[in-house]
């Protein structure tokens, strides 16, 4: 080694030997405090990841019970319409009924039944073909 200006320039070694100096003991705590942290930033990290994924499920789970849920609303504001509807036909019915004079057997009308003659089949078709003719029904042809 040259002397460049003076002595006092030149580097000297200086062996360690952890009585005197202070700042490199703390050197491999640091370290192990580094990546201690390191670590716990990546599993929070990893941590937050599974619990959006999660939150992500849940979240279409229930968009799909609202569906169908908002669906049987539906349904059922459709039924309550009709049942109240019926119900309503019902009442009125119920309420003419007293307008309505209940009937007797001296307000009844009976009827003499009409018998029917039983003609064959055959002698009416020729009694159809007799009548068609006389009433000029069917045409005398070539």
């Amino acid at each position: 080694m040259k002397p460049y200006a003076n002595d006092y320039s030149l580097k000297k070694k200086v062996l360690f030997n952890g009585v005197g100096d202070k700042r490199y003991n703390h050197r491999p705590t640091l370290k192990l405090i580094n990546k201690v942290f390191d670590t716990v930033n990546i599993s929070l990290l990893i941590l937050i990841l599974i619990l959006s994924f999660l939150s992500f499920n849940s979240q279409r789970k229930w968009s799909k019970t609202y569906n169908v849920l908002s669906f049987s609303k539906a349904i059922n504001n459709n039924l309550i319409d009709h049942i109240s509807k019926t119900e309503e036909i019902y009442l009125s019915e119920l309420e003419s009924f007293d307008t309505f004079k209940k009937t007797t057997p001296e307000d009844l009308i009976y009827l003499n039944k009409k018998t029917k003659k039983k003609e064959r089949f055959l002698t009416q078709k020729i009694m159809n073909i007799i009548h068609g003719l006389k009433e000029s029904k069917f045409e005398r042809g070539y």
